[in-house]
């Protein structure tokens, strides 16, 4: 840990103009000394330190994984170092936090959007970066697969979230079940009144309006869960992951992705957890669970990411260059605990996704937006959006891959980062085109072994602090939102085979409508029966009953949604 530090406090002085000893004039005419990443043509025989030498430079560390290494330039110096035989690309080494980067550095590549004048930009006197989605899908390799005519066309992707508003730039999209508070106040159905599941759709398939998702051709099944101010309980959660699970393949569905970008800070073993086993149900249903690993640093995984069946994910910051040698693991991202950390990591910082004005988060967060009507926004979750748009890529070109056997491609193809150990980064930072590229595994050699969830655990621990209030009053206790006793014996037998749902009715009550409908953006998919009326049981909600507008919930930088900031910096 003290290595990890030691390396991001020195990345701190990265791109900032440097008078180093021993290179140049020890006066005040010291020169401008501008940290740079060097990649090398494959085969290539270049002493490092003899040509940062040889252009007033100096080595700083080899970079054997990229075929690299990085060091220090005289900033007017950088394209005589570029025109050394064998030398690729020269990429600044950009800032960490909020240190305004000193120089653009020339490179072979073309590289629109991704320029040092894009990634970084002034607001307010401060500087925060920006990362595009061309950039994250080159960062990843998605962009030689989108060139093969792999988009992800015939894999469906269910966003369980905040819901997915019809802004421009956003891709194709079928409305499932509205659980949400929502609900039941009337225009409020299947709209993403809070903008963070509308971010994180554009992430997945966002074509358009300056928005290039990672999987374009794929479409989102919009599971929306997540209220107006963000309020949502692990019981509906749980319903929309079970809803998906045996609604999967109805009326020409493929559903073979969940992103869930929620977690609680629950302490409950996964073993028994309710939330951890929905989604591990899912995934031995053939079902692909994305989840975020948390923004906590260092702190265990949020529930359900502590599930080792499922793919959780962590952040890292790309630092302003397409390589991973100078990528870092975000300070926000969830390290995890002894034995369970994230499984790979992604782009995390800055991403520049769809907007949904006068949404909450649009509202209450106006230093996230930007020029050209977008909004960036940064944690695991659009981390978390990233990887299952490459899973939706991977699935296309490989239709019959288990769960087991994407998980195991993606981690043996990630990039492990020279400044990252395995607690935080688990296997490193994913690349798409890699794990296209290789071998499929046995299923012998890809299933995972773990101790298997049962889901007969506390519904009220799975909360961890986390609870949505009615007049102030907290939803506790082994109880759902409608008051209904939880019975995890139950709702275990019944999720494994598949007929927990009945029509509309979960757990007992009727949440919705008995239909939905297939075609994008219908307005009639489950919202057909209203809650209005019901009375609440239990002790914490005795006499209470249902209003739409008195729902409060934790802030959207809380712990229960994986989006720590909209503004570049956490």
């Amino acid at each position: 840990m003290r290595r990890r530090l030691r390396v991001r406090a020195l990345c701190v002085l990265a791109g900032i103009a440097l008078a180093i000893p021993g290179v140049g004039h020890a006066d005040k005419k010291a020169t401008s000394m501008s940290h740079v990443i060097v990649l090398l043509a494959p085969g290539a025989i270049v002493s490092p330190g003899k040509t940062l030498s040889s252009v007033g430079g100096r080595l700083d560390k080899d970079l054997p994984v990229v075929n690299g290494f990085s060091g220090f330039v005289p900033a007017e110096r950088i394209a005589e170092l570029l025109a050394v035989p064998g030398v690729v690309e020269v990429s600044p080494d950009a800032v960490l936090n909020n240190t305004p980067s000193a120089v653009v550095a020339p490179s072979k590549h073309d590289t629109p959007g991704f320029v040092d004048g894009d990634f970084a930009h002034k607001e307010g006197g401060a500087s925060f970066g920006r990362l595009d989605l061309e950039a994250v899908n080159r960062i990843i390799g998605a962009d030689d697969l989108h060139k093969q005519g792999i988009s992800g066309a015939g894999i469906d992707v269910a966003l369980i979230d905040s819901g997915v508003a019809n802004v421009p730039g956003v891709g194709p999209v079928i409305n499932g079940p509205d659980l949400s508070f929502d609900s039941q106040q009337p225009g409020f159905e299947h709209l993403d009144a809070y903008g963070h599941g509308t971010h994180l759709a554009g992430i997945v398939n966002g074509s358009g309006a300056g928005v290039n998702g990672v999987a374009p051709g794929a479409r989102i099944v919009n599971v929306k869960v997540g209220a107006a101010n963000g309020a949502v309980d692990v019981s509906q959660v749980i319903a929309g992951i079970d809803w998906v699970v045996q609604h999967r393949a109805d009326n020409g569905l493929n559903i073979r992705v969940i992103t869930l970008a929620y977690g609680t800070d629950s302490l409950q073993p996964y073993e028994i957890d309710p939330l951890a086993h929905a989604a591990e149900v899912a995934w031995r249903h053939g079902i692909v669970v994305v989840v975020a690993a948390g923004n906590r640093g260092a702190a265990a995984l949020d529930n359900p990411a502590t599930d080792p069946y499922l793919i959780a994910v962590g952040a890292v910051e790309p630092h302003g260059t397409f390589s991973t040698a100078d990528d870092t693991v975000a300070s926000f991202s969830s390290v995890g605990t002894v034995g369970r950390g994230p499984d790979l990591v992604a782009p995390g910082r800055s991403i520049v996704s769809l907007r949904d004005p006068g949404s909450f988060v649009d509202v209450s967060h106006p230093e996230g937006r930007e020029p050209d009507g977008l909004l960036r926004g940064s944690g695991t979750s659009q981390a978390t959006a990233i990887v299952a748009g490459s899973v939706a890529l991977l699935l296309q070109a490989q239709p019959d891959l288990s769960p087991d056997q994407v998980k195991w491609l993606l981690r043996k193809t990630a990039q492990r980062l020279p400044f990252a150990d395995d607690q935080e980064s688990g296997s490193g930072e994913m690349n798409v085109r890699r794990a296209a590229a290789r071998a499929v595994p046995s299923l012998d050699r890809s299933t995972q072994l773990w101790p298997q969830s049962t889901g007969t655990g506390s519904l009220e621990a799975a909360r961890g602090s986390v609870h949505v209030l009615l007049a102030d009053v907290p939803l506790m206790g082994e109880i759902d939102i409608f008051g209904s006793p939880w019975d995890g014996q139950s709702w275990s037998g019944q999720s494994w085979s598949g007929v927990s749902w009945s029509g509309g009715t979960w757990n007992g009550q009727s949440w919705s409508g008995v239909s939905w409908s297939g075609v994008s953006w219908s307005g009639v998919s489950w919202s057909g029966v209203s809650w209005s009326g019901v009375s609440w049981s239990g002790v914490s909600w005795s006499g209470q009953s249902w209003s739409g507008q008195s729902w409060s919930g934790v802030s959207w930088s809380g712990v229960s949604w994986s989006g720590v900031s909209w503004s570049g910096v956490s």
